[in-house]
Formats: structure tokens, sequence, C-alpha cells
């Protein structure tokens, strides 16, 4: 990776902006593989784009046996975690609690990730989370999304969306995802975003890394950030859909003092910082170079 001086607007926008998944589809590694190449990307040019890295709670053991040769010896550059949770959530997080206990100087895992379609769960979620373990629900895309979002809002927890997959059908539609944006922001629910965000703007390319993958259209990371943002500053849905769609990359225009979207739309460097602080938080990726790479072609990084 090359050496990385960006714009102030490029910081505000894209710092810890990248979970990483790399146990996850299409990557998949092993945990070995996973943990290496976070403990790499750590020590990287572009650590300040890194969030935190993604487990699911039955692999954190696995994840402690291969990370332990990388954990700080000072306790100054502890690890972060993202959990998902299994199918108990009071055995999860009671896990959680135990893994904290014990790995404080290293690592801890300070984000919950977890699925409810129904209200009553979001309540028992509540229930069995801690205070300080940010805890965001992954909520079905139907006709119960307001009254759902509604509750994560009373109940003090988080959005999460998943806007992709590795086929063609696990894509929601810009629509769909601009009324969850939209929805979240008007509960005041801070959200992730997951799957299908390796690319920085909206492009058609192959769903894995199988030779003759199927090619699919995914959404861009900085299509769905910056439609979050001027969703948040009150533009109206249509003009979301649009940004959401834009598939050219000189549309975006990053200086010193801001994004522009098609020279007409700006969010300032103030309006960035406040975004990535309570609106859209991160979003999960399985590939951290791949969004890195992409960004240095378009002239951003």
């Amino acid at each position: 990776m090359t050496n990385s001086n960006p714009k102030e607007s490029v910081r505000k926008l894209l710092t810890e902006i990248i979970d990483y998944a790399g146990l996850f589809p299409p990557s998949q590694l092993s945990m070995s593989e996973a943990v290496l190449n976070y403990a790499n990307y750590k020590n990287s040019n572009y650590n300040w784009m890194l969030g935190r890295f993604v487990a699911p709670v039955s692999r954190l053991e696995e994840f402690l046996e291969s990370a332990q040769d990388f954990f700080s010896k000072d306790g100054k550059d502890v690890w972060h975690l993202s959990v998902l949770a299994g199918e108990d959530i009071y055995e999860t997080v009671s896990r959680i609690k135990d893994f904290n206990t014990k790995n404080t100087s290293f690592a801890v895992c300070d984000v919950l990730e977890v699925k409810a379609d129904t209200s009553p769960l979001i309540k028992n979620i509540s229930e069995a989370t801690l205070p300080d373990l940010a805890t965001y629900v992954e909520l079905p895309l139907n006709e119960n999304l307001a009254d759902l979002i509604s509750t994560l809002s009373i109940n003090r927890l988080r959005g999460k969306i998943r806007t992709g997959g590795t086929t063609a059908e696990a894509f929601p539609s810009t629509r769909e995802i601009i009324r969850f944006v939209r929805t979240c922001l008007a509960a005041d629910v801070p959200f992730k975003a997951t799957a299908g965000l390796h690319h920085p703007i909206r492009c058609l390319k192959p769903l894995t890394y199988e030779t003759d993958a199927p090619e699919g259209t995914m959404n861009g990371f900085l299509n769905l950030f910056l439609a979050a943002g001027f969703a948040s500053e009150g533009f109206k849905a249509s003009v979301l859909e649009e940004l959401m769609e834009d598939e050219f990359s000189e549309s975006f225009e990053f200086n010193e003092n801001g994004i522009s979207w098609r020279q007409e739309y700006f969010l300032s460097n103030a309006q960035l910082a406040r975004l990535r602080q309570q609106n859209i938080v991160s979003f999960g990726s399985c590939s951290f170079t791949e969004p890195i790479e992409d960004l240095q072609e378009i002239g951003v990084l």
C-alpha cells in the first residue's frame, strides 16, 4: 500500500470506516489468515481507515489462539472486536463479558451484532445486552421496518442493514436502502451496513471471487455514506436514490472543506464528522485492500 496523505474531507468520511470481516463470504478466510491480515492492516499506512475485527461469538477462543502473538504487550494497542451473536443472546453476552474480563489488556469486544425481526425480540436483546456494548440489530426490510426501528430507538439500540451478498437476490433495492436510512435518521438511530460494499462507487462486478462468478450491480460505500449525509440534511428521497445509483466517480469531488456531488450538493467537514459520529458508523467488508485500491484508482487516496 502506498503512502497516504489524504484531504481533510477524506479523513472525516473514511476514518475507521471498514470493519474487517475476512472470515465471511465471499473471502471466507481461515481465522489465522484473517487475523494475520488484520494485524498487517493495523500496521499499514491506511490503518486510520480500519475499524473492528468481526467474529462470531462461537469463535472467540479460536480468535485468541490466532491473535495472541500479535497483541501489544504494553496494553497500548488494544484490538477491538465486533461480535456476531449466537442463537442465545444471554449466552452470547455472558461469553463477551468473560472474554473482556480475561483479555482487557489485549482485546475487547465492544460491539455486538444480532438479528431480530420482531419488536419483542428487540426488547429481549435490549434486556440482555450491556451499557458499554454498542449493539447493532440487523432488520428485515419489510413492511414492519418503521415499527422495528422505533423499537430500536426506544431501547437505545442501533440499526444494521444488509446491502448485498453473494447472489443478485441478496441486494436490496435502492428504494429499500434509502427507506432504511431515512427511517433511522428520523428515529435518531445510529446504524451500520454490511455486505456488497467492497467498492466505493456503484458498479457491475462479479459477486464472488470464484472464476466465472455471476455478475451483479454492487452498491458503492461512497454512494451510501453520502446519501446518508444528504438525507440527514433533509434532501428528498428522489435525490438520494439518484445519488445511490450514480456510477461515475467524477460526480464525487473531495476538497479540504468537504465533499460535493455533481458540483451542486455539498457536505462540509463538520457535517461529515457529525454523520459518522451520530448516523452511519461503519460498514463490514471481507476485504480491506479492495476498497483502498479502488479509492486510489479514482484519486481519492
